[in-house]
């Protein structure tokens, strides 16, 4: 049975010095996960949201007219012409209506 001991380590990002906690190291060796963290707390949330935004930017972007209130929207998949597109909102209302 391995004991762990607190580690103090050195933030890559902002040079911060941060805790990689003893029961932080157990859930690492418990789940194979070789690599100690590189980065501290609000430096791997801010690279995280960096990812997501990444992904969002990369993806098209079609213009189209909601089917329901003509707003205009934008959607991440080329719209077929024969099906109605609908803004995030009044999606949504379609939703709540088909559940019940």
């Amino acid at each position: 049975m391995t004991t762990y001991v607190d580690k103090n380590l050195r933030c890559e990002d902002c040079g911060t010095e941060f805790i990689f906690s003893a029961a932080e190291q157990e859930f690492y060796a418990d789940r194979d996960l070789n690599n100690i963290p590189k980065r501290c707390k609000p430096c791997r949330i801010i690279r995280k949201n960096a990812r997501v935004n990444d992904q969002d930017d990369r993806r098209p972007k079609f213009e189209v007219k909601c089917s329901a209130c003509d707003k205009l929207t934008s959607v991440p998949f080329e719209p077929d012409p024969n099906r109605p597109v609908y803004c995030s909102e009044c999606y949504a209302d379609l939703q709540t209506k088909n559940k019940r």
